[in-house]
């Protein structure tokens, strides 16, 4: 070997960032010193941790010494056909402790063999070495702050000298330190990439809620909710919303997350609805580049993302149930595995869970885990429905009414008490989601005149009988108005609450029988008039 190849490739490898570039300046330094037959890379991994190994699952002894980098000349008519010079190609493996190599990575200590043809125990093919003519063997531990990283040698045509064996050892020294900067380089990359994806995320959440409503309204219901999420908000504990479409689980989230203290990190959301089947694995704990096809480059997943900051779960009762047992490890150690990584990763998250079915019920049928159902149910907080607080729906709608006219540049409009009073007399199906667009569609329509606003007006579903719609049709085939419908309604909860000697709540409960939460039970009883039921 000559040094000043040696030190030219040493001086190559310290000034790369990628691994693939350090090993290749230096197997090729290597196979071009003088005399060199065959240099050979082996670097130390788990078998799950290296890619020709996950290819290759027939031999899972973890940890090895994995061949990377492999350069030489054939100087034999029969070998010369033999291509030596790979980089991570063919699968090529040594346990700790067996033969040469394996040795020297076990015991950190180097071996020289300055004359083949005199100690042939150490060679695994002596045929091979005596075709070759090979005279010598070095082989080094590649060592960094007292860790093995792996094991560099040499094959020479030439016999190696002392001098020769010392400078193989300050090439692995440096080699050793290159290795380890690549994998910070690596690590440093992949937190960059990180604090990008929360940056771009966070200016997607900041777009998103602009002009966004606070939790507002004077009712009972709307300031229990708020009692609930103060108890709760400073603490840690798991948070299930319950609560209609539209009824604004995602602020009673944000309520949560901005009163906590984790209100400085991010609140990071996944709509369980809107994820396809097949990446809901990667959404939540990402993925590695070449973990499936179209994975060009590693993603970091929600959990991740959301790393002593909250997660929002919306919609979580619409979780796929082969995700269920995944999901609820996290919830239970924090830990998980991107999708083609085996490195167990940590996150610190709060999860938030909303969703509008019931949980409790498809956690008897089956449809949800039962432990999964217990662990987000910590602490519930139900959210009602605009119908149950229609006393909310003057400040409300003033609020949305003012944050449309700003936004759709509507300066002459007002919303009058004839107006507001329309609104309240809906029901609003919907929400208050459905209040907010159908207030929104109203300012946009108008120039300056009223707003006219699409619901249907009091009275409206009480036609005369002789224009009325059900006019000549059977009785199955009659629409109910109304009025009919909710006196359909409270005689249905009368006859369940009779026959469940009033009985609310537990099995045999009239919320059982009907298939409502008892606490949405409760609200209609009191709403239709119900308690005072001899």
């Amino acid at each position: 070997m000559d040094l000043p190849t040696l030190v030219n490739a040493a001086v190559a490898m310290s000034q790369e960032r990628s691994l693939e570039a350090v090993l290749d300046h230096s197997i090729t330094g290597l196979s071009k010193s003088d005399g060199v037959a065959l240099a050979r890379i082996w670097l130390l991994a788990t078998d799950q941790g290296c890619g020709i190994c996950r290819a290759h699952p027939e031999t899972p002894d973890p940890p090895s010494l994995h061949l990377v980098a492999s350069a030489g000349r054939p100087m034999s008519p029969q070998y010369r056909n033999e291509d030596w010079s790979r980089r991570n190609g063919e699968f090529h493996k040594i346990s700790l402790g067996r033969d040469k190599v394996g040795t020297i990575g076990s015991s950190a200590e180097p071996i020289f063999i300055k004359r083949i043809e005199d100690d042939y125990k150490w060679i695994l093919k002596p045929e091979w070495a005596r075709t070759e003519g090979l005279r010598s063997f070095a082989g080094h531990p590649l060592i960094f702050r007292n860790e093995i990283v792996g094991v560099v040698a040499v094959f020479s045509h030439d016999p190696l000298d002392e001098n020769e064996f010392e400078w193989l050892r300050v090439f692995g020294a440096a080699l050793a330190a290159a290795i380890c900067n690549s994998r910070d380089f690596d690590r440093l990359e992949i937190y960059q990439k990180r604090l990008d994806s929360e940056n771009a995320y966070l200016r997607e959440e900041v777009a998103a809620i602009s002009g966004a409503t606070r939790l507002l309204g004077n009712s009972e219901a709307i300031r229990r909710v708020v009692e609930r999420i103060e108890m709760v908000a400073a603490t840690d504990a798991t948070v299930l919303i319950l609560g209609e479409t539209g009824v604004g689980k995602e602020l009673v989230a944000r309520a949560i997350h901005e009163r906590s203290q984790r209100h400085d990190r991010p609140l990071v959301k996944v709509n369980c609805t809107a994820v396809p089947r097949d990446l809901f694995e990667s959404e939540f704990f990402g993925h590695v580049r070449g973990a499936f096809s179209g994975a060009i480059k590693d993603r970091i997943g929600r959990f991740q993302l959301a790393d002593g900051g909250s997660l929002f779960l919306d919609e979580v009762g619409d979780l796929p149930q082969q995700m269920q047992p995944k999901l609820l490890r996290v919830l239970q150690e924090g830990e998980f595995e991107a999708v083609g990584d085996d490195k167990t990763r940590r996150s610190d998250a709060r999860i938030i869970a909303a969703t509008n079915h019931d949980l409790e019920n498809m956690a008897k049928t089956g449809r949800f885990r039962r432990d999964l159902y217990y662990r987000l149910n910590l602490f519930p907080i139900e959210v009602p429905p605009l119908r149950d607080r229609k006393e909310d729906i003057p400040i409300l709608s003033r609020h949305f009414f003012d944050a449309a006219c700003k936004r759709y540049q509507r300066a002459n409009l007002k919303l009058t008490k004839a107006r507001i009073e329309q609104l309240r007399n809906y029901d609003w199906p919907g929400n208050v989601r459905e209040l907010q667009y159908v207030i929104e569609r109203a300012v946009i329509a108008a120039r300056s005149g009223p707003l006219q606003f699409d619901v249907p007006r009091a009275g409206a579903l009480s036609p005369s009988a002789d224009t009325a719609p059900n006019s000549g049709l059977e009785e199955g085939e009659r629409v109910l108005s109304e009025k009919e419908m909710r006196q359909r309604e409270r005689e249905n909860i009368a006859t369940a609450l009779k026959r469940c000697n009033f009985k609310i709540y537990g099995a045999g409960g009239a919320a059982e029988l009907l298939s409502m939460k008892p606490t949405t039970l409760s609200a209609r009883i009191k709403k239709l008039g119900l308690k005072g039921i001899p």
